[in-house]
């Protein structure tokens, strides 16, 4: 009995030695280290000491790291503050793009870094511990140039960097007996900007719960109000959409089943959800009553039901109130920023609301008519309140359609206008997804890529869920070249919103720039089963026809094109096209002119 009390007494003493604390971890590694020392051994150490002397060194002095320990292939730093820790990484992420941008591709002395905030054991001058391993694994994540960092290091991070993010879902790494949630740095202007394959392989629904919101029904006895009941519905998928622990169906897809009798398991089936999310709206002079329940798809059991009724003046306050039900029902932690994200920036004009809702559902219409009227509406809920940003990114838009549809007397000044409105809307807030989505879409068509970019990365970063941003993210990146990193985007699109065929012509673009025609001709008679006719997809089939030599196939697809559209013009499709390289567009003329459709 001695004897254990005093291996007890031991152990307790051993116990007390051990020093933890909370901290940051970055790891580093070279990427292509062992590569670089067998071409050059004695000229990769030279370089690597200068760096860590000169830019590596001073960058993690400069923000309050201290270097644990330097292995030759990399380095394990520690930091008192998340914000320093990511701060230096990316200083020394865009210091080093600069470094390399002169030397030859295999030359390059190139690191990936991740990032973990946790509890770290101390002995002597060395640390180790789970919040160290995790950042060991972060880091084998990351691409060349890229960064990553845990669910912990974001929250932290959120609203107090002006950095965007992306997520990679749960990821199981060696050694890590729980899944790691990943975000990746989107760093501005490099090669890293667009994260890594690793999630693609995912599919995007299986990394989150998964909702559909679906339009609620109109229950004012006034068919007049039907846009009141799709405005409600369609305002609550937005802040759902905030969620980045949430993955949200896209309206377009969501509101295929409005006015249908379908049981909400096969809409979970058919959408690829676990819930679902129906109500009804009633609206009547100064009052609203709204009803909503939260099902589970696949047992068709009810898992939340509420009723509100509430002054017209409130309806934010009940969007909101719904949103953090269903939060609390499916169990959800909101980092800070995604707390106050979520509840939005609302008119304190029930009128400017109003107009919105109506200019909104026309809209959606897409029509040269409709365009017009929901300009009007929009310009109405600006004028009750001017700041009211949501309304000035969808009248921004109308101007843009004007532009590609020509639609207006003088398209190029309705590009001019929509991107003067599209500034006031980011202006107005900064916060709004719709915002930056919009002031993105008038750079694409400015042919300013990179700003465009950066714009639509922001509203991604706002919006997790938002199907419309990574579609024009992932045609920025194509119309720039890169279309290789664009099928990354239109994969993510196509699952939060699986009932827009569109996106299948956009991916489609991809597989053609890459010379995949096979691919291509796959996925666009995809699209032209669910839309038969669409003149663009007839055309880049007959392109893609045209370079596989199948020159029957094309003309018959060449034919059809001018039959759906008999003032399809190539020449207009060339100038309005924002192509950063003109070649990327003469290579579907090159297509058409192998099957002698075109001189």
């Amino acid at each position: 009995m001695l004897g254990f009390l005093q291996n007890w007494e031991e152990a307790i003493i051993a116990t007390e030695r051990i020093q933890r604390r909370l901290a940051a971890i970055l790891a580093a590694d070279v990427v292509g280290y062992s590569r670089l020392m067998a071409a050059d051994e004695a000229g990769t150490l030279a370089e690597l000491s200068a760096l860590r002397r000169e830019l590596i060194d001073p960058k993690i002095a400069e923000h309050g790291g201290r270097t644990v320990k330097l292995m030759g292939d990399g380095a394990l730093v520690e930091f008192a503050s998340v914000v320093d820790a990511l701060e230096c990484a990316v200083a020394i992420q865009l210091a080093m793009g600069k470094h390399n941008a002169a030397k030859p591709e295999d030359r390059r002395i190139v690191f990936r870094i991740g990032i973990n905030v946790g509890d770290i054991i101390i002995e002597g001058d060395d640390i180790y511990g789970d919040g160290v391993n995790v950042a060991a694994r972060l880091e084998s994540l990351a691409e060349p140039g890229g960064i990553c960092i845990s669910s912990s290091v974001r929250e932290q991070v959120l609203n107090k960097v002006p950095i965007s993010f992306s997520d990679l879902g749960e990821q199981t790494v060696k050694n890590i007996e729980r899944p790691i949630r990943v975000y990746y740095v989107l760093l501005e202007g490099t090669s890293s900007a667009t994260p890594p394959e690793v999630a693609v392989s995912q599919p995007a629904q299986a990394q989150r719960p998964s909702i559909a919101v679906l339009p609620f029904a109109n229950m004012s006895g006034d068919p007049e109000q039907e846009y009141f009941a799709d405005g409600i519905s369609e305002d609550i998928i937005t802040a759902l959409s905030k969620i980045s622990g949430l993955f949200v169906i896209a309206r377009n897809s969501s509101f295929t089943f409005k006015g249908k009798s379908v049981h909400v398991g096969e809409i979970g089936k058919k959408l690829g959800v676990r819930f679902v999310l129906e109500g009804s709206v009633r609206k009547a002079g100064n009052r609203v009553r709204i009803t909503a329940q939260l099902v589970d798809a696949g047992s068709a059991g009810h898992i939340w039901a509420e009723r509100f009724d509430r002054e017209l003046t409130d309806i934010f306050a009940v969007q909101d109130e719904v949103t953090k039900e269903i939060v609390a029902a499916l169990a959800l932690n909101l980092t800070i920023g995604e707390q106050q994200q979520v509840a939005g920036e609302h008119t304190s004009s029930p009128e400017a609301y109003d107009c919105f809702l109506r200019g909104r559902e026309l809209w959606h219409l897409q029509t040269k008519e409709t365009n017009a009227e929901a300009r009007v509406a929009f310009q109405r809920a600006i004028e009750l309140d001017p700041n009211f940003a949501p309304a000035y990114a969808l009248l921004a838009i109308t101007h843009m359609r004007d532009y590609l549809n020509q639609w207006s007397a003088s398209p190029s000044l309705s590009l001019e206008e929509g991107y003067k409105v599209a500034q006031e809307a980011v202006g107005r807030s900064d916060r709004d997804p719709y915002a930056h989505w919009a002031l993105g879409s008038l750079y694409l068509w400015l042919r300013r890529h990179d700003e465009a970019e950066r714009e639509l990365k922001r509203a991604i970063s706002l919006n997790p869920s938002f199907s419309l941003g990574y579609t024009l993210l992932g045609l920025t990146l194509h119309y720039s070249g890169r279309s290789e990193k664009a099928l990354y985007y239109f994969e993510h699109a196509i699952a939060l919103d699986p009932y827009t065929d569109v996106y299948l012509h956009f991916q489609s673009q991809a597989y053609f720039q890459l010379g995949r025609y096979e691919k291509a001709v796959e996925v666009l008679k995809r699209r032209l089963t669910r839309h038969p006719d669409t003149d663009i997809s007839r055309v880049l089939l007959a392109a893609s026809f045209g370079h596989l030599g199948r020159t029957d196939e094309a003309r018959a697809q060449w034919q059809e094109v001018f039959r759906i559209n008999p003032n399809y013009s190539l020449e207009h499709r060339r100038k309005v096209l924002p192509y950063k390289n003109p070649s990327d567009f003469e290579l579907v003329v090159e297509g058409l002119r192998k099957a002698g459709l075109v001189a």
